[in-house]
This record gives C-alpha cells, sequence and structure tokens, in this order.
C-alpha cells in the first residue's frame, strides 16, 4: 500500500510543492494542512486511519505517537521538511529538496544490534565535604551508595549510606560492571558513643559497583569521561552540575539496551604478524580505550565502545566496520537523496553532513530564527559523525553531490575528520569538502550561503559494494582521465618500491603480507605484488631484515592495479651435482662469500661445495661424508635361535 504523506504548511510560515513530492516519491499527499497538530487534528487522526502515514513534522512526533496510540493505528513514520528545507530565506525554491528528503525517509531502518546491560543500582560516590555528602544522601532513597572519601571523616554511625575511605587506584568498567580496587582503604567500626571509629588502613581492597559519580574536582578517572555509561562526573563547586549528576545518576537502574556498533572480523586484521607491528590506526584513535591489542588482531569491548566510528573509517582492511547502521545504508541514502533531488528538477545539490544532536540543534535553530539551510544544501544526519570516512565523502560527490561540508560537533574526533577529508581531497581532485566549526547558528548559514558553487559529476554511479570499491570507483568518476593519483602519507592505498639491490629475495615479506598483497613463483625466484590489495600497513618494510621496502602512498586506477607485476627477480642457481634449480644466485653467492673457508663447518672445499648443493645432494653428500654426522657403529650381527641354545648348553 502506497504511503500518504500529511503535509502541512504549519501556520503558513512555509511553503510546501506537494505535486512535487507526490511526483519524485510515488506518495500520496494529504490535503494541505495549516495546523495538523492542533485545529486540525481529528482531520489528521481520520487521515491516520486510513492506512499508512508519514507525517511532515518531527516537532509534534511525540504527539502523533500518541494519536495512533489512541485511535489504534501503526505508528506513522516522520520527516521533517519545515526546519531542514520550508523555513529558510530560499524555502520557496525548496521543492526539490523537499522531494529528496521525504524519498529518503522513506528507506528501509536496519535493525540495531543490542545487548541488555544490567544495572541493580549499586553507586560509588567519590568526594569529600557538604557536597558528597548531601549528593550520597539524595541518591540513597534510590540506589544503594557508597561514599568514598580521601580520609576518614568525623561522622557518625547509621547514616542512609556506606562511607568508606580511601585512595581508588584503579577503576575499570562501564554501566554495571565497573571493577574497583581501593588502597589505604578504612571502615566504619558500627557501634559506640560519639564520633565513628575506623579499621586500620589496608591497601587492595577489591569491589564492584554499577554507577559511579565522581565528585573529587580531580582528573577523570577513564579517557574521554563523557562517553563512558555510568560514568558521571561533576564539579562539587557547581550546584547546577552536581544536581544534574545526582538526576542522571538516579535513573541508572534496571534494564538498558546497548547497541553494538562495530562489527570486527579478525582474519582481516592487519594489526600485527609474527610479533612484528603493523597497523595500530584503530588503537591509536579509539578515545575510549576499547580497543587494545590481541596478538595479530585487536580486540573490542563492545561494552565500552561508545560509538565514533572512527575505528571503522581508519581501518584499511574493513575488519572493523561500523554497524549502526552499516556502511551500505549511508550509501543508499546519499544516492536516494542525490537522484531524487535531480529527478525532482533540482540540480549541483550540497550535501551537509551532521550528527543527530548537535547539528540537528543547530539547523533547527538557524531554521526557526535565522536564514536556514540553502535551498540546494541537503542535510544529512549521521549517527557516527567521525565514521564518516573518505570513502562516505567521495560517495557523496561521486553520487551527484557537489560539495560536501561537515558539521563538527564538540565531541568529534576532529584529527579523525580532518586527515579523512585531506585524504578524500586529493582523491577527488578538486577542494569540494569543507568542515564546518561553528557553534552559532548564524554563522551556519553564513558559511553555506557565502560558499563557493561547485560542478556536480555528469554521470553519478550507484554506490555499491565495500568501501574501498567505492573509493575506486568514485576516483575513477571524479579524475576520469588519472591513472595514478599520489596520497598524503599514511593513506591506506598505495604501491611499493623495492630495493633490488638490498633485496635477497628471502621473501619473508610474502610469507606475512596480511593481505595477500605480495606473493611469490613457486618456479623460478620472484617477488610479486598486487597494488589494488595492498593496505600499506607497513609490515612489509617492517619485517624486511635488508630494509629493501618503501611504501609509495598512491591510488592506481588502471586495470594494472588488479595484477601480480614482477617487482623483483633473479636468475636461480642450479644444483652442482643434480642441476636442480634451487635458491638465486646471489643468495647462493653472498652465502659462499661470507662463509666458505670463514666458518668452522665449511671449512675445507668439500663441506664449502655443500652450499652449492640442492636439499637433497646436501644430505647425501653429508652422509657420505668421510665425517657423517648421520655415521653409527658397525650393526650387530642378529642374533639367532642357535646363539640362545648354545647359551643354555653353557650352563
Amino acid at each position: 500500500m502506497t504511503k500518504t504523506i500529511i503535509l502541512c504548511d504549519c501556520l503558513g510560515s512555509q511553503t510546501v510543492d506537494a505535486q512535487s513530492v507526490a511526483e519524485a516519491t510515488g506518495l500520496t499527499c494529504s490535503k494541505m494542512f495549516t495546523h495538523a497538530c492542533g485545529a486540525q487534528i481529528e482531520e489528521t487522526a481520520a487521515l491516520m486511519a486510513k492506512g499508512e502515514t508519514m507525517v511532515a513534522c518531527q516537532q509534534e512526533a511525540p504527539l502523533f505517537r500518541e494519536l495512533a496510540e489512541e485511535i489504534e493505528v501503526a505508528e506513522p513514520a516522520f520527516v521533517d521538511l519545515r526546519d531542514r528545507a520550508g523555513w529558510s530565506d530560499e524555502g520557496s525554491q525548496a521543492a526539490p529538496k523537499m522531494a529528496a528528503l521525504a524519498a529518503e525517509a522513506l528507506l528501509p531502518t536496519p535493525n540495531e544490534r543490542t545487548v541488555d546491560v544490567v544495572s541493580n543500582g549499586a553507586c560509588l560516590i567519590i568526594g569529600s565535604g557538604d557536597v558528597a555528602q548531601q549528593a550520597a544522601r539524595d541518591l540513597s532513597k534510590m540506589l544503594a551508595v557508597t561514599l568514598l572519601t580521601p580520609t576518614p571523616v568525623d561522622t557518625s554511625p547509621g547514616l542512609p549510606f556506606d562511607s568508606v575511605s580511601g585512595t581508588l587506584a584503579r577503576a575499570t568498567g562501564t554501566l554495571g560492571r565497573f571493577s574497583l580496587r581501593i588502597d589505604h582503604f578504612q571502615q566504619i567500626i558500627a557501634g559506640g558513643r560519639g564520633a565513628a571509629d575506623w579499621t586500620p588502613a589496608s591497601d587492595g581492597a577489591l569491589s564492584e559497583c554499577d554507577v559511579i559519580l565522581d565528585l573529587s574536582g580531580e582528573a577523570p578517572l577513564f579517557p574521554a569521561p563523557e562517553k563512558r555509561d555510568g560514568y558521571l562526573r561533576a564539579d562539587p563547586g557547581s550546584q547546577t552540575a552536581v544536581a544534574q549528576a545526582v538526576l542522571d545518576a538516579s535513573t541508572m537502574i534496571g534494564t538498558f539496551e546497548k547497541p553494538l556498533y562495530i562489527r570486527l572480523e579478525e582474519s582481516l586484521c592487519a594489526h600485527s604478524r609474527a610479533e612484528q607491528a603493523a597497523c595500530s590506526k584503530c588503537l591509536n584513535i579509539c578515545p575510549t580505550g576499547a580497543i587494545t591489542s590481541a596478538g595479530e588482531h585487536v580486540a573490542i569491548d563492545p561494552m565500552i565502545c561508545a560509538g565514533c566510528g572512527a575505528c571503522a573509517a581508519l581501518c584499511p582492511s574493513e575488519a572493523i566496520t561500523y554497524d549502526a547502521p552499516p556502511v551500505s545504508s549511508v550509501f543508499a541514502r546519499l544516492n536516494t537523496l542525490a537522484s531524487t533531488y535531480r529527478k525532482a528538477g533540482g540540480t549541483d545539490p550540497r550535501v551537509l553532513v551532521h550528527d543527530a544532536e548537535f547539528g540537528s540543534e543547530l539547523i533547527s535553530l538557524a531554521a526557526r530564527y535565522g536564514r536556514g539551510l540553502p535551498a540546494d544544501v541537503i542535510p544529512l544526519s549521521v549517527s557516527a559523525l567521525s565514521g564518516f570516512g573518505h570513502a562516505e565523502m567521495l560517495a557523496a560527490l561521486a553520487c551527484g553531490f557537489s560539495t560536501v561540508s561537515i558539521v563538527l560537533g564538540p565531541q568529534s574526533e576532529r584529527p579523525v575528520l580532518e586527515d579523512e577529508a585531506t585524504l578524500a581531497r586529493a582523491i577527488a581532485g578538486r577542494d569540494a569538502i569543507a568542515l564546518i566549526d561553528v557553534n552559532d547558528p548564524d554563522a551556519l548559514s553564513d558559511a553555506l550561503y557565502t560558499a563557493e558553487p561547485g560542478a556536480a559529476v555528469e554521470t553519478p554511479i550507484l554506490p555499491l559494494g565495500s568501501r574501498r570499491q567505492v573509493t575506486r570507483l568514485a576516483a575513477q568518476t571524479l579524475q576520469p582521465e588519472a591513472e595514478t593519483i599520489p596520497l598524503p602519507a599514511a593513506a591506506p592505498y598505495g604501491a611499493i618500491l623495492v630495493d633490488q639491490d638490498a633485496c635477497t629475495l628471502c621473501l619473508s615479506c610474502v610469507s606475512l603480507c596480511p593481505a595477500g598483497a605480495l606473493g611469490d613463483n613457486p618456479d623460478k625466484p620472484q617477488l610479486r605484488f598486487q597494488e589494488s590489495a595492498c593496505l600499506q600497513c607497513g609490515l612489509c618494510s617492517n619485517i624486511c631484515p635488508e630494509d629493501a621496502i618503501t611504501l609509495t602512498p598512491q591510488l592506481n586506477l588502471t586495470d594494472a592495479a588488479f595484477t601480480q607485476a614482477v617487482v623483483n627477480e633473479e636468475e636461480p642457481f642450479p644444483c652442482v651435482e643434480c642441476g636442480a634449480l634451487f635458491g638465486s644466485k646471489s643468495t647462493v653467492e653472498r652465502i659462499m662469500e661470507k662463509l666458505a673457508g670463514k666458518h668452522s663447518m665449511f671449512a675445507n672445499p668439500q663441506t664449502a661445495r655443500m652450499i652449492q648443493m640442492c636439499d637433497n645432494c646436501r644430505i647425501q653428500a653429508q652422509y657420505h661424508s668421510q665425517n657423517n654426522p648421520f655415521a653409527s657403529k658397525e650393526r650387530p650381527r642378529v642374533r639367532t635361535t642357535d646363539d640362545y641354545l648354545s647359551k643354555r648348553k653353557d650352563h
């Protein structure tokens, strides 16, 4: 059944072209409401009762959900056409953008993977003085509270919360599963008259809790503390901040759903091989410390992961992929927005990427009180702004957007986005990607209205496949004449340069290459390289005993990148006994030069000659040599029955 979109001009404050929306999306448009959430609410309810609907208003979504529940119909879908398109200095020209936004809202939303997190309400408050004690009193009505002070305080037993003293030496974990170690630990001794007595101090006390409220005013216990679930921190000198932290802590009891943001395919990880370091990009960038080394691959603690997406944007092998939603969903949304905008008559659209909180609020304020967004700027809300990497930026340009602007939020991983934007500009061959770092709605509007216009590609692509595949396809679309594009350092695409004079064809790089980009030839001494598979992880250059390999970041757009090219080869060495080919000539000659006549095992010409033999002939020569290491005494005569009988006769 075709959905009906409920359109409203919001008391005449915006212009909505219903025909353009219907033609570009296939939706059935309602009559143009003026006050669908108020004076015309009964008409809205009657329309919702007839079938599936989409409400073109995000502001009153809670009201429409309650209405759907009241009249017992399916909850409608929602799309915000007003703040993102209608309320604008160019709102009368926003019909193509409205059609694009409505079409995007029709796309199915992938199911989110989650895991249940249980908090039983055990709360540790760290702090001292009246502020910490009052917070403990307030929270003790809802949670099981323990107050940890740095030194014993002059108090009495019988408080509504537990009071202990000590220094928090270690804290690990997250909501529902914090593990603690406390040194100089002391407890109140119950009983007695007057001030409480305390037990003697001891180190290494271990405990657990579900929630930590840090009112110490000292350095946070965890990296990126604002992203650690269950860890609340407030300045004890700010009554407002403490009150908010206490309120937030009071709600952290029960069962919560924790999204599983990341998928990890360990077999694809290029972290290390044979204890030799390679790629550590995700380890270096993870703000919460959720990623750790686990041998040849990394490990990710999903309970600590805050879902920033930076690791997925940087992972060269796609061992780490963002899954809330997957990258295929982002590609589909970009393609739908651009293609629908063109279908509705628009040209050269721009995309504005923002997060769901800070960026959305900035756009809403700019629309309500300022100039709003230009008619050709289509906003795209993403759950992980830092995960919008070079592949997504290039996909946006290649599927029909003229420029890509990204609104940085307070918690965005700026270095990641800056590096990814630099890489995307190099691959695109144009300065079509901008990072907007503002916190004022008017400044956002000004930046977009004054930006230099760009031109979209003439033949857009359909962005399908992995991030590496889409990047390559986008590069060929954006730079059709280019064969090889030089890239900045640390790019995940490139070639290797082999110093043929230094390389001994030991092939240690081949056996350890995590991507299979390096290979050998079983029939002759050759080192082969397939550029399309290279991750530029650096393992080959780290492992090479001769320092013969250097990395060259670049993107080869020719078909040659998919074939194995010979980067070094030598004449094979024939065995001096049987003539069988083995090893390389330079390697055998180098070993002869270093060992023949200079090492005790190869002191004479006969033993030195074994270096020039294949494995078979070398073993034969050793076995028949005068000083045969396999030689033994003469075998004893086989004993017979007569031998045993003769012994009996002798006795």
